[in-house]
């Protein structure tokens, strides 16, 4: 590998910010924007390949390392960090005109200190090895926790080995989106809107229903919410119909998607013969088993139903996208994979309508 590679980044070209100068603090906002967007198209890619070069053993002999350092702290990390004072320092200069999304501080400052160190537990160690005695990248081991498993260019492939590389990948990310995604956001809504959008957390309770499939027909689907309608005493209070969605806390790589039809039910409710439940609750820190944290976004729609549930030009469909790209755009943790969650809501009932409502997982401080 050469210096080629550092190049590959989409790194700010600040000598266009000097063409700018005479454009409104909003229109110059908005190339920050442009920018991003293409940085996210572009970055996970060369972030890949660094995975890829950190365990390659023929990029890492002895007469190599001293290049490899320069490669690798200067011309990636280091470049990092100038890029993310400069742009900290010009949106600050913008802030006063109300045009800067205020979260793309904290992502700046999230991305900072893992550049200078901060790293997850399991590689922390290793991170701050690196960055005081590089030649521990002859180590092979070493190398893995530094570059780790690719998880491809959506970020989202979860893998055994997951390296610094992924890390940074994911925080470089995280500028990007809080960046770009609020007016993208705005732009995927063709022909619906966002009529209301919060973030809930509601008590300990249990979902509880049966998952879909070829067996499904609207009696079955009557049958089973008639069953919950009789729980009158265990009803939870946001008590919608749901097609509730996850990957049983897996990456989409290794477990496809699973659908379940039912309810938030009280947390102590008898699950009927025949039916499945997940427990909820508010934190998820001590449970020994599957359990989801009861806190989520809440967006409702209006407009055009099949222009709420089309997937042509989406990543899912589109009011999944709009709710997750709303939540990318503030900054907000999605728990993604451990406690991963989806539901539609049906606000007018499964049986009747279609749903315009969409749940989705967070972790978030209230």
């Amino acid at each position: 590998m050469s210096w080629k590679i550092a190049d590959e980044f989409h790194f700010f070209d600040w000598s266009e910010v000097e063409k700018q100068k005479d454009l409104s603090p909003a229109d110059r906002y908005k190339k920050i924007t442009l920018w991003a967007g293409k940085a996210r198209g572009r970055n996970p890619k060369v972030f890949d390949a660094l995975c890829d070069w950190f365990m390659n053993d023929a990029e890492w002999t002895e007469d190599k390392l001293a290049e490899n350092e320069k490669i690798f702290l200067h011309g990636v990390l280091a470049r990092f960090k100038e890029q993310n004072a400069r742009l900290r320092a010009y949106l600050k200069e913008l802030e006063p005109s109300g045009a800067v999304n205020p979260p793309v501080f904290a992502a700046l400052d999230a991305f900072d200190k893992a550049l200078d160190g901060d790293a997850p537990e399991e590689i922390g160690c290793t991170v701050k090895r690196m960055l005081s005695d590089f030649s521990c990248m002859s180590e092979h081991e070493a190398r893995k926790k530094i570059g780790g498993e690719k998880t491809g260019a959506s970020g989202t492939d979860v893998v055994s080995d997951y390296g610094f590389c992924g890390h940074i990948k994911n925080l470089d990310a995280s500028v990007q989106w809080t960046l770009f995604m609020p007016d993208w956001s705005k732009q995927q809504q063709q022909g619906f809107q966002v009529d209301s959008f919060e973030y809930k957390t509601i008590p300990s309770a249990r979902f509880i229903g049966k998952e879909t499939g070829d067996h499904e027909s609207m009696e079955w689907r009557k049958d089973l919410f008639c069953a919950l309608d009789a729980m009158t005493e265990y009803r939870s209070g946001f008590d919608h119909d749901l097609m509730f969605c996850h990957h049983y806390g897996k990456g989409v790589n290794q477990e496809r998607w699973h659908g379940f039809w039912g309810r938030f039910m009280k947390a102590d409710a008898p699950v009927p013969e025949g039916f499945s439940h997940w427990d909820l609750v508010p934190n998820d820190t001590d449970a020994p088993y599957l359990t989801f944290r009861s806190q989520f976004a809440f967006a409702k729609f209006t407009g055009d139903l099949q222009a709420m549930h089309k997937t042509e030009g989406y990543d899912s469909d589109a009011m999944y996208d709009v709710t997750r790209n709303i939540i990318l755009g503030q900054g907000v943790t999605i728990p993604y994979p451990e406690i991963y969650w989806t539901a539609e809501v049906f606000l007018n009932g499964a049986c009747d309508d279609w749903s315009t409502a969409f749940l989705f997982s967070v972790v978030y401080d209230n």
